[in-house]
């Protein structure tokens, strides 16, 4: 597949990231220390941290890796890399409370929606009506085949934006669980 020498090297930059934090060790091999080592939801927040990178003044209301400043928030465009991890995380893990009761796709979900936002997943009602997403629907219904509706989420006004679909296909490889 077109996507497998991208994927390696994604997976290699990202392992050896996780490695970077840690006090200077003997360096294992990359067959041994992956990424899919990690626990999934490790997983998921470097993949996001990949894709969203840091945002800064230029890229307001969004801060961190693609925080979007709510109405009442007060955070810094100039925030450490620590502070925007911790930040992800918390979102992260408010958008997996929300998924919790699509069990074990509610990570995946949870992933997705921090870049689309989860109301284009579940949908909702009142001023910009949205209907329930077919992935949502195909989830509900037991369907495990749902990798074409989610790889659906990579458009940008319309148009597929092939870095969005590498992303997706990555969340994919890394967090769906059949």
């Amino acid at each position: 597949m077109k996507y497998k020498s991208l994927l390696l090297s994604i997976l290699t930059i990202m392992s050896m990231s996780t490695r970077a934090q840690t006090p200077v060790q003997p360096m294992p091999s990359i067959a041994t220390n992956t990424i899919f080592n990690l626990p999934p939801f490790e997983r998921a927040v470097c993949c996001i941290k990949y894709y969203e990178g840091m945002h800064r003044k230029k890229d307001y209301p969004y801060v961190g890796y693609g925080h979007q400043i709510k109405c009442g928030e007060k955070y810094s465009s100039d925030m450490s890399l620590s502070e925007a991890d911790a930040l992800l995380r918390k979102d992260l893990k408010e958008l997996c409370t929300m998924f919790r009761k699509y069990g074990k796709d509610s990570l995946l979900l949870a992933a997705l929606a921090y870049n689309v936002g989860p109301y284009r997943i579940l949908g909702c009602q009142g001023k910009h009506p949205r209907p329930k997403s077919n992935l949502l629907i195909k989830i509900e219904s037991g369907i495990r085949d749902f990798q074409e509706e989610y790889m659906q989420f990579c458009h940008l006004r319309g148009k597929k934006i092939p870095s969005i679909e590498r992303r997706r296909y990555l969340e994919l490889i890394l967090l769906y669980e059949r």
